[in-house]
């Protein structure tokens, strides 16, 4: 059999569709909510909005731990320094960068758009090197299971949010703004159950199934939200954005919060 030289190619891809579409919107979208987000930390205003029958907070300053917060807010009291460079949520939100940045799926995210590594198939690497996640600052990748265990814990304190949302000043109560929070509590337990790592801590170490029965039905759980993963990280993203933005509509009084109850 005669080796036939490779064809020379000047072209760094034979692709004519649109494959840099795909990178493009991923990173018009993550600039688009990490400039929303960084605004509405160091705002340090209308982010909590009380009276009767609605206790409501937003998840970016969740939980309200500096002395700058209102005392209503604080359900974790008031300990951190005030300072416009530093957030309310200060304690937390490190952990859920970390958390996401880490992120199986987001990792994948802004490999592709922000380094193109590689930005699509078929598409050269943007780098002439590449060492994977082995060395620094790459390397610290592999903290994503630990970080997991951070959010669970933010999750939960964002689900006491959510509950303590129907209580107000006077009386119990329920209004559209219960139905946002609820609803991004949802997802994002639906986001952080979904976690590659989370799959692994359910079910990965197991040898036999059946000797672990309740395992085993919460990783076939788990598992079918794993295939979501993606799509539940893009969803959360925006009902983040959405419940704060509620929040601070109404705390800023541009509307008022439809009440059905109370």
């Amino acid at each position: 059999m005669v080796d036939r030289p490779r064809a020379a190619i000047a072209a760094k891809t034979l692709r004519t569709d649109r494959w840099w579409l795909a990178p493009l919107l991923t990173v018009l979208g993550l600039v688009a909510w990490l400039a929303y987000a960084t605004v509405r930390v160091f705002m340090q205003k209308w982010y909590f909005h009380e009276g009767p029958g609605f206790h409501y907070l937003t998840p970016f300053y969740s939980p309200c731990i500096s002395n700058g917060c209102s005392e209503q807010s604080a359900e974790f009291g008031r300990f951190l320094p005030a300072n416009a460079l530093i957030p309310f949520a200060a304690l937390t939100l490190p952990f859920l960068l970390l958390f996401r940045l880490t992120c199986y799926y987001y990792r994948r995210a802004y490999y592709k758009s922000f380094w193109a590594s590689p930005p699509a198939c078929a598409v050269p690497d943007g780098h002439k090197t590449y060492s994977g996640e082995t060395r620094f600052p790459l390397i610290f990748q592999n903290a994503h299971r630990y970080f997991f265990y951070a959010a669970v814990i933010i999750s939960i304190i964002n689900t006491w949010d959510a509950i303590r949302a129907f209580s107000g000043t006077e009386h119990i109560g329920f209004g559209l703004g219960n139905l946002i929070l609820l609803g991004n509590v949802v997802m994002l337990w639906a986001y952080t159950l979904s976690c590659h790592s989370c799959r692994h801590i359910t079910g990965g170490r197991l040898k036999h199934f059946s000797k672990h029965p309740l395992r085993y039905r919460f990783w076939i759980f788990v598992s079918k939200l794993n295939a979501k993963h993606m799509l539940l990280a893009w969803i959360t993203l925006g009902t983040l954005a959405l419940t704060d933005f509620y929040v601070m509509a109404v705390s800023a009084g541009w509307f008022s919060d439809p009440r059905f109850i109370g």
